[in-house]
């Protein structure tokens, strides 16, 4: 893989900002390999309804595969007009076509020791990414969500084996490759069929990985024990719903979504996309932290060098996060939102300058 190609999606927002910031690391660390990337830039978002009435065109798709993965800036669809208007929501979309189950959130202390939670941090979050109660992505046609009378509202969750196997399966070879712990999140207490076969999945994945300790843990329980002692878990594996919000939570302690890396992967394809939003507020203003789709770039490069056993990717991908590791360590080079004073031009030349081969 000496000639990577990526789609570059810039999104709203903040999302030019970031993605200027995560493409410039990425040639500053490929160019220290003599490796350069193709870079193909499309249009989503409100760029897009603009110009083409809608939020994401399905040329978009079509370009994305011949490319080797892609960097997904942030989008403000929760500002987009609805679906029949041309409001599509880019990352849904393409999490749908490409069939990419496995939502990859990481949560590491990397701002230091934290008053707040001394004990640290250093967890993952493994979602899955294509079912549940996400409308948008549960049903073959329609949406998951009706309205029988103006005062029912009613939204169907969708738990499906297969889904749950092979996230399952991601989630322990994750473990096996860190501290070997898995622990399955659940609220099979009350949702006894759909969680209950989620568990029922884990459980028989488990017994492939007998080297991983596993266990598992209620939903509203796992998120007291989180904030009591977060540097007890390791590979949290959850359904899509629960996956999102204890991933959240995580970051939140680890030092907020602005250092959150997340990938959405399936067995072909893998997208780096930032945990957070598109901060409309401060778009423009040269003062967003890159650091999330930085990261999230990085896990790209290495879940490319894990499939095409390419260890310099690997190499590079750890290379970027040493860099991260480095640059925000320090209080007098860190953005605002972590405390410090540089602009997200200023923390990404800092951050470049500390690729170390």
């Amino acid at each position: 893989m000496s000639n990577l190609k990526f789609l570059v999606l810039e999104g709203d927002g903040i999302g030019p900002e970031i993605a200027k910031a995560s493409v410039d690391v990425l040639q500053a660390a490929l160019k220290l390999y003599d490796l350069k990337v193709n870079l193909v830039y499309e249009e989503i978002g409100f760029a897009s309804l603009k110009k083409h009435k809608t939020t994401f065109r399905s040329e978009v798709l079509k370009i994305a595969e011949k490319c080797d993965g892609m960097i997904l800036g942030t989008c403000s669809h929760n500002d987009y007009p609805p679906t029949e208007e041309g409001g599509l929501n880019p990352s849904g979309v393409i999490r749908k076509y490409f069939d990419l189950y496995a939502n990859v959130r990481p949560a590491k202390n990397r701002l230091g020791k934290l008053e707040r939670f001394p004990m640290g941090i250093d967890c993952l979050v493994m979602r899955e990414n294509t079912e549940g109660f996400y409308s948008d992505r549960n049903m073959f046609k329609g949406v998951g969500e009706l309205m029988p009378t103006p005062d029912v509202a009613i939204s169907i969750r969708n738990i499906t084996r297969k889904g749950s196997t092979r996230v399952a399966e991601i989630g322990f070879k994750y473990a096996m490759e860190r501290r070997k712990k898995l622990v399955a999140i659940h609220k099979a207490n009350v949702l006894r069929y759909s969680d209950g076969l989620f568990l029922e999945c884990a459980r028989q994945v488990s017994k492939k990985y007998p080297e991983v300790e596993y266990k598992e843990q209620i939903v509203d329980s796992m998120s007291a024990m989180l904030i009591r002692d977060p540097s007890v878990f390791d590979v949290i594996l959850a359904t899509n719903l629960f996956g999102d919000n204890l991933s959240d939570a995580a970051s939140e302690i680890a030092g907020g979504l602005g250092l959150a890396e997340s990938i959405n992967a399936g067995e072909n394809y893998c997208i780096a996309q930032a945990q957070h939003g598109s901060a409309p507020d401060i778009a423009g203003k040269n003062i967003a932290n890159p650091v999330s789709l930085i990261g999230s770039t990085a896990m790209m490069l290495d879940w490319l060098g894990k499939k095409n056993n390419n260890q310099q990717l690997k190499e590079i991908a750890q290379m970027i996060e040493d860099a991260i590791d480095k640059t925000i360590i320090n209080p007098k080079t860190r953005t605002s939102d972590i405390g410090g004073n540089l602009s997200t031009t200023d923390f990404t030349d800092v951050l470049i300058s500390n690729l170390k081969k």
